[in-house]
């Protein structure tokens, strides 16, 4: 008999970032190891809901049966305090944090403040959590009050992509990330416009969607710096892979990941990588593979470039680290069976009538 699980989730699950995806890769392994597995989405707004917006969502969630295992999005999770107060009794609740909504770039203090005392109150209702990083983890139970034994890290899965063959002329830079604030398009820009003489051209592709703002800005900066001829924006692209693979090194410049899976979709494709030490992205990429600068440092950022721009053999012996590293990447089938093992567990716990 397969396993009822509820997976709610904000918004759509098509979304193109790599937090959905995430998603739908685990609804989909979950469900071959044999789990029941119900999506449910809990609407638009978050994580920023409007009221009625939470009222939505909350009423989903309270019309699931009483013992029902459910999976929530940390996207949602972490601003429903009070729903996980209710109902932490009745469900068996478990959090999923790509992560934690505070570390968001752009935030004022005060909101981030008020961003985490309400994640921190989320998640002590919580039976489990499942976070997609060691990073992540270490964050959790330093500044969210969260037991390490009641945290299971599963990381995403990278499938295989085609490999980069590199040898463009001129050297192609690209880089995938939704144009927000986080993913640091415009330091990646101010860093392009100190190489403007040295020859290449870039791709940047990643929805405009999400923050409309941000992605004005960003294109009114790539023509402030002179780059248009030379940077393209394409936009949301469902074939990022095959983008990828026509590149000769991959560059984001993001100011904070829980994870990053670009990053290590750009090692199993064989590209080298340049990027920050923000987040997860040191645990992600490798030494050797690619080359990590401070956050919000253009000028660094630029130096790298410069580095692997101006050899054609330093980028040969960068791209064979990066493939190598991405051979040792894990699937998404590992990732599932980690949450299922994780999953399977709690629910013997509650038999067993242990907290």
């Amino acid at each position: 008999m397969r396993t009822p699980l509820t997976f709610a989730f904000p918004g759509r699950l098509d979304l193109n970032t790599g937090g959905y995806a995430y998603d739908r890769q685990l609804i989909t392994g979950l469900s071959a190891l044999g789990w029941a597995v119900e999506p449910l989405s809990l609407g638009e707004g978050f994580p920023a809901p409007d009221a009625a917006q939470r009222q939505g969502a909350e009423e989903r969630l309270s019309a699931l049966p009483d013992g029902r295992l459910v999976v929530i999005d940390g996207l949602a999770f972490g601003v429903l305090p009070d729903w996980a107060a209710r109902e932490a009794g009745r469900l068996a609740i478990v959090a999923l944090v790509h992560h934690p909504l505070a570390l968001e770039t752009g935030l004022s203090e005060a909101a981030q403040a008020v961003l985490r005392q309400s994640e921190i109150r989320a998640l002590s209702h919580a039976r489990h959590v499942i976070v997609t990083s060691p990073m992540t983890a270490r964050e959790l139970v330093a500044h969210y009050d969260v037991p390490e034994a009641r945290i299971t890290v599963a990381l995403p899965g990278t499938e295989p992509g085609p490999l980069a063959a590199g040898g463009n002329v001129p050297p192609h830079i690209v880089s995938v990330g939704t144009l927000t604030k986080r993913k640091g398009h415009d330091t990646l820009l101010r860093a392009l416009s100190a190489i403007a003489d040295l020859d290449w051209r870039a791709s940047i592709a990643g929805s405009r969607d999400l923050d409309p703002d941000t992605a004005q800005a960003l294109a009114a900066l790539c023509d402030e710096l002179g780059l248009s001829d030379r940077v393209t924006f394409l936009g949301d692209r469902p074939d990022a892979r095959a983008l990828m693979a026509s590149g000769d090194l991959f560059a984001l410049a993001s100011r904070y990941e829980g994870y990053g899976m670009v990053f290590a979709e750009a090692l199993s494709q064989g590209l080298p990588v340049v990027a920050c030490h923000a987040g997860a992205v040191p645990d992600v990429v490798p030494d050797g593979a690619g080359l990590l600068v401070a956050p919000d440092d253009p000028a660094a950022f630029a130096a790298a470039l410069r580095r692997l721009l101006s050899s054609p053999q330093e980028r040969r012996k960068f791209a064979e680290a990066s493939r190598a590293a991405g051979l040792n990447l894990p699937g998404w089938q590992d990732t599932a069976a980690i949450v299922s093992r994780s999953l399977s567990g709690l629910l013997a716990d509650l038999a067993k009538g242990v907290s």
